[in-house]
């Protein structure tokens, strides 16, 4: 071999028995000076071991001028006739000298940074591109070991592991690292391959290593992440502050050493949004994020307004709609560094050595709600065009979720004001019961619901307490709301028991949603409801309540037991087909009747047995007022974070004795109306409303007269003193009287115009042996 590459035969004693001119000339030794001699005499060191293993691999050969060249030597077996080993070539390639084969010219010039280490990890050989990324030739690398010509050996720790790991296992391995190298000015990714090199007896001598410039992929693959990222990461609440959080957490420190979200005011309120962003903007810091403790690249605080100038990047970015890069040196970059330095806190630098600036529009659905700002200034690298693509991306995300958040927040808003308007503000005092309540919104992203409660004032001092829940959450769960209430109101004067009352809502219900229905071939529209509606008497302590698929009520008696009323529970509104079943049952002066929404007690993460054995624990705390008792049940009950709407409405019985009530059998006799008036009129001055005695005549003489005249026995008379004074006669007649106007010459009809003139208001119920006519009229409230 010739031109640098050398090859010689030695036998299987070591003794050289060919010698070629390319070794030669490679070591200055004539083939007359060698053969015959041991090939080890050509060696700086001697070995140790008489064996042609310890020819092959990497070596120091001593010259014939006295010189030194390191060489890595590969053996080849030379067979003889009866195909035994009778020798072996040796061949070597010298460093740095021409090379004659395709091989040793495709290692010289590759485009990939190549080099050969012995097994003790020193260089045998590095192509041109290795030689230009450490700094120096080739010669003042060879024979040195590795970690000598690197500063930083921790950072290239895990690279020596891995070459020793190809050296003690013989199997390649791919490395991949994040470094910097002598002559480049930062760091750069590298994935490297290192694979064995062997001699002819299979030993790995030496490991050949390529290693490949990773960095655009790297920064690819990051960037990718990031995108992933943000995709999980942005949005987890429908909060527009804490959205904008996660997303400068997001950039910090990982693709900028500062960031931050400034948005537009009207995101933040009610306004709608500008025409035209033309000229300096005025903007409200919301988030930001820093490399270093306290952000103190921050020239704005939190939740301030700033103005930015038409020049700068956040307001180029809002006028363009997209990313505008700026750098160190740029008019304009110059410009909004000395402006922002000139409004930061005293003795503060605003972000010393920044270098690039990129500012991002946060546009969703066409609408422009801010912009994101990213600065760098620890890390080397200035915004590029593939940095800009990046953070469009990245705000496109963002911004999305920003506009959901506010969109939330707004119809959460409007939710919460219908709720709150439809809602009692104020409930009236009653004799019958003393309430208190809670209505507590949702604040999880399903939005407000439709939870209501209610207590409407019934006759003959009674009362009627109510909750339900529409299904679903938002607007429309609020204005199905307050359609049922309302209907539950309407019904409740009528004065229908619990189980008619909720067939005729459940009625309502189902004609609510085929009226919703989007047109006549449609299939009708979900809408449903739960529902209890509860009547208390006070005269007669007993409670009446019925269920359309709501949970029952708790009831605390004075002894400190609590239970769970049983109810024969119905469908839920809006099921139809079903009926529903009325229970009563009899409470004692002073007992707590609780009524809940199922947000309250029911939650995915929990049983509901538990938790309704935890509410009846709750209600028999002592505390000194039912509003006190209301706060240490929401305490006790009330998950961490309730899914769904809660209602809470709390009723403490009051009975009114005998001496508040009054009652009379009455003849069907038209001469026993007298004989009633009296009795009335007796009872009034036992009673101390001698006032009231002309009224009450008047009402007595009318409603009795009318029950002999039109109803059926029995008949009976009750006066009722409470906030007010009820009259109420009962007949067994289903038979409800009309209000009507006589005409001029009749000598008839002008009696319950008379009633209804002179007492505060009238009306009748049915009852279960026939109605009641009653009438009401002021008096000053009593003393309970």
């Amino acid at each position: 071999m010739v031109h640098g590459s050398a090859a010689a035969i030695v036998d299987t004693r070591g003794v050289v028995r060919g010698w070629s001119e390319g070794a030669r000339e490679l070591t200055g030794y004539p083939a007359d000076e060698v053969v015959g001699r041991s090939a080890r005499d050509l060696l700086t060191e001697a070995p140790t071991a008489e064996a042609v293993a310890d020819l092959v691999g990497a070596v120091v050969l001593r010259r014939r001028d006295g010189s030194s060249l390191a060489l890595l030597l590969t053996a080849c077996a030379v067979l003889g006739e009866n195909r035994e080993c009778s020798g072996y070539m040796i061949t070597a390639e010298a460093p740095g000298g021409p090379e004659p084969t395709l091989a040793g010219q495709a290692f010289q010039h590759a485009s990939l940074a190549m080099s050969v280490f012995d097994a003790s990890q020193r260089y045998l050989r590095l192509n041109d591109v290795a030689c230009r990324i450490m700094g120096v030739p080739q010669e003042a690398l060879l024979g040195r070991h590795f970690p000598e010509s690197v500063e930083d050996r921790l950072a290239h720790r895990g690279w020596l592991a891995h070459l020793r790991q190809v050296v003690d296992t013989g199997r390649p391995v791919r490395y991949e690292s994040f470094t910097g190298a002598p002559a480049l000015n930062r760091e750069h990714a590298w994935t490297t391959d290192m694979w064995p090199l062997r001699d002819g007896d299979g030993e790995v001598h030496a490991v050949a290593i390529a290693s490949f410039d990773s960095t655009e992929q790297y920064w690819a693959r990051r960037r990718l992440l990031l995108l992933n990222e943000a995709a999980a990461t942005i949005g987890t609440t429908l909060d527009v502050v804490r959205t904008a959080e996660e997303l400068v957490e997001l950039l910090v420190p990982r693709y900028a050493d500062f960031a931050s979200v400034d948005l537009l005011d009207w995101v933040l309120g009610a306004d709608e949004p500008p025409t035209a962003l033309e000229g300096d903007v005025v903007l409200r810091r919301v988030a930001h994020a820093s490399g270093h403790e306290g952000t103190p690249e921050a020239a704005v605080r939190l939740g301030e307004t700033d103005v930015y100038p038409a020049s700068s990047p956040p307001a180029r970015a809002l006028r363009e709609g997209r990313g505008a890069l700026s750098q160190a040196g740029e008019p304009d970059f110059v410009r909004w560094v000395a402006e922002r330095n000139a409004r930061a806190p005293a003795g503060r630098s605003y972000r010393k050595g920044v270098h690039s600036v990129l500012a991002v529009p946060l546009k969703a659905r066409g609408t422009t709600l801010g912009v994101a700002v990213a600065v760098r200034i620890a890390h080397p690298d200035d915004f590029g065009d593939d940095d800009a693509v990046l953070g469009e991306e990245l705000a496109s995300r963002a911004a999305v979720c920003v506009d959901n958040a506010r969109r939330f927040a707004r119809e959460r808003t409007t939710a919460l004001a219908l709720q709150s308007s439809l809602l009692p503000r104020g409930l009236p005092g009653q004799a019958a019961v003393e309430v208190a309540h809670r209505y507590l919104p949702s604040g999880s992203l399903a939005g407000i619901g439709g939870d209501w409660f209610d207590v409407i004032p019934l006759s003959g001092s009674r009362v009627a307490l109510v909750v339900g829940d529409v299904v679903g959450h938002g607007i429309p769960s609020s204005a199905t709301m307050g359609r049922l209430c309302t209907a539950v109101r309407t019904l409740a004067d009528v004065d229908l028991p619990p189980d008619e009352l909720l067939t005729h809502l459940d009625d309502l219900v189902t004609h609510l949603a085929s009226d919703d229905r989007p047109d006549e071939g449609g299939e009708v529209a979900e809408l449903g409801a739960t529902c209890l509606y509860a009547v208390y008497d006070p005269v007669s302590r007993r409670l009446t309540a019925a269920s359309a698929g709501h949970p029952p009520p708790a009831v605390v008696l004075p002894d400190g037991t609590a239970r769970l009323v049983t109810l024969s529970t119905g469908p839920p509104l809006g099921v139809g087909g079903l009926p529903f079943e009325a229970t009563e049952i009899e409470l004692p002066e002073g007992a707590v009747v609780a009524l809940y929404t199922d947000g309250l007690t029911e939650d995915r993460d929990r049983d509901v047995d538990h938790a309704t054995d935890e509410l009846c624990r709750a209600l028999t705390a002592k505390t000194d007022t039912l509003d006190e008792l209301c706060d240490t049940v929401l305490k006790a009950v009330l998950p961490e974070e309730p899914g769904d709407d809660v209602a809470l409405l709390l009723a403490r019985t009051r009975v009114l004795g005998a001496d508040r009530v009054a009652t009379w059998g009455v003849e069907p006799d038209p001469a026993h109306v007298a004989v009633t008036r009296q009795a009335a009129t007796e009872q009034l001055a036992v009673w101390g409303l001698e006032e009231a005695s002309f009224v009450t005549e008047l009402v007595v003489s009318e409603l009795v007269t009318n029950a002999i005249r039109y109803g059926e026995p029995p008949i009976q008379l009750r006066l009722i003193r409470d906030r007010t004074l009820i009259c109420e006669v009962s007949d067994g007649s289903s038979t409800s009287p009309h209000l009507r106007r006589a005409h001029a010459f009749d000598e008839g009809g002008r009696g319950l115009l008379l009633v209804a003139q002179l007492t505060q208001r009238w009306g009748s119920r049915q009852t279960g042996s026939g109605k009641t006519i009653w009438a009401e009229q002021s008096l000053e409230p009593p003393d309970f």
